[in-house]
């Protein structure tokens, strides 16, 4: 295998380990989100874009390169050749299609790499928002339940207010009942002394 080939099989493992890596659960999306954003993944990030249609342009060429390699070793060995003849064109059609595949499984690959980074922040983003939507309808729960139990509490003092009014009613009223006995009995204590006084001047005429 040359050295570019060899170049680009070394690329395709590292691929799949990739995608081994974010396919199982060793690290969450927050972790996966941070490692993107932090410094070591900074440059790489700002020139993401442009690093991966470079990459995809070489392997796009490596891949029209082997299609070429496949079309020409199989029209050759269609013919009645020499064995040995036959042989190497057997086995460079061999080696073209394992071109083909390295290269074709490399770019697709990369799609998926791209594709699992993208739902990994998304995923992380949407974590985020989820947690700070459960903690707002958390605060919105609390701050209802203080709003009732403050308006249970007014309605509780207004009760006793309520109460109390109807209380001091009561005792106005029997304030007001006092004094009307009080001032009846006053007007019939006025008549008895007027009485009184009447009968010990009538006592004092019939001695003279």
């Amino acid at each position: 295998m040359s050295i570019q080939w060899t170049f680009i099989a070394g690329y395709l493992y590292f691929e799949i380990a990739v995608v081994i890596l974010m396919i199982l659960p060793i690290f969450s999306p927050r972790r996966w989100h941070q490692f993107f954003k932090s410094r070591l993944f900074y440059m790489f990030r700002n020139n993401a874009a442009v690093y991966f249609y470079v990459l995809l342009g070489i392997l796009g060429v490596f891949l029209m390169d082997s299609v070429r390699e496949m079309k020409k070793y199989a029209h050759s060995s269609e013919g009645h050749v020499h064995l040995s003849s036959e042989m190497k064109g057997n086995v460079k059609l061999f080696r073209a299609q394992r071109n083909f595949y390295i290269t074709g499984f490399s770019i697709f690959l990369a799609f998926v790499i791209r594709r699992l980074v993208n739902m990994l922040i998304i995923q992380d983003e949407l974590s985020l928002k989820a947690e700070k939507i459960i903690k707002q309808a958390e605060d919105t729960v609390k701050s209802a339940k203080s709003m009732v139990l403050s308006n249970t509490m007014q309605a509780s003092e207004a009760k006793k207010c309520e109460e109390l009014s109807q209380e001091l009613e009561e005792v106005k009223s029997e304030r007001d009942e006092q004094r009307a006995r009080i001032k009846e009995l006053e007007e019939e204590a006025t008549k008895w002394r007027l009485k009184y006084e009447e009968v010990c001047g009538a006592g004092d005429r019939a001695e003279e």
